[in-house]
C-alpha cells in the first residue's frame, strides 16, 4: 500500500512539475492537474492541500535530485583538490539543466524566488556541509591550508550561488576554449585566491 501511495503522490508532483514548466505556476490550476494525471481532484486533495503544496514538492524533488548528485560527488575517491572543482562544475551543470528541464529562467517556475529560496535553506546547509566535509580531507590529506574550513565552505557556497544565473545564461563562455580558460581561472581563484601585488 505504501508503494503505491509514494508512486501515485511521485506521478503527481511529475504532472505538475512538467504542467508548471510548460504553462507557469500561476496558469496551472488543481484541476490541470487532476486532469494531467487522469486522477480525481479528490485523490490530488488528498496529497497536496493547494498548488502551493504541490509546487514546494516539486520544488524540493528538484533540489534533492541535485543533492543526490553532489553526494556522489562528496563519495569519489579522489584527492580534496580534484573533487572540489569536480563538485563545482557538477553542481552549476546540474542546476543549468535543471532550470532549463523546468521551463528556463524565462518561467515563472524560477520567478517566485522566495518560495525557492524556502525550500533551498535546508539544501544550502547540506550543500555546505558537503563542502565543508571535501575541505576538511583536503586539510587532512594535506592538500588544503586555511584557517577556518566552515568560513571556506559558506563563502564558497555563496560563490556558487552567485554564479548560478550568469552560468546559466551562458554568459561565462560556451565555447570549449573559454571553457578549459575558465575552468584555469576558477581552480586559480580557488585555490591561490587573489594575491596581493608587493611593490
Amino acid at each position: 500500500m505504501a508503494i503505491t501511495v509514494s508512486k501515485t503522490r511521485e506521478m503527481l508532483v511529475d504532472v505538475a512539475r512538467q504542467l508548471f514548466a510548460r504553462m507557469g505556476v500561476d496558469n496551472t490550476t488543481m484541476n490541470d492537474i487532476a486532469q494531467a494525471s487522469q486522477k480525481g481532484r479528490r485523490t490530488l486533495y488528498t496529497y497536496f492541500k493547494s498548488k502551493n503544496d504541490i509546487y514546494q514538492a516539486v520544488v524540493e524533488t528538484e533540489i534533492g535530485k541535485l543533492y543526490n548528485m553532489l553526494l556522489d560527488v562528496a563519495a569519489q575517491e579522489l584527492p580534496a583538490d580534484e573533487k572540489l572543482i569536480t563538485f563545482i562544475y557538477v553542481r552549476l551543470d546540474a542546476v543549468k539543466s535543471l532550470v532549463f528541464r523546468n521551463g528556463t529562467l524565462r518561467a515563472n517556475f524560477f520567478r517566485d524566488i522566495w518560495r525557492v529560496e524556502k525550500v533551498r535553506k535546508g539544501f544550502d546547509i547540506r550543500e555546505t556541509e558537503l563542502i565543508k566535509r571535501i575541505l576538511d580531507d583536503g586539510i587532512q590529506e594535506g592538500i588544503f591550508d586555511m584557517p577556518d574550513s566552515s568560513v571556506t565552505a559558506l563563502v564558497l557556497h555563496h560563490a556558487l550561488k552567485g554564479l548560478e544565473v550568469p552560468y546559466i545564461r551562458g554568459l561565462m563562455g560556451d565555447t570549449v576554449n573559454q571553457k578549459i580558460k575558465r575552468r584555469d581561472n576558477v581552480m586559480n581563484l580557488v585555490f591561490n585566491g587573489i594575491k596581493i601585488k608587493i611593490k
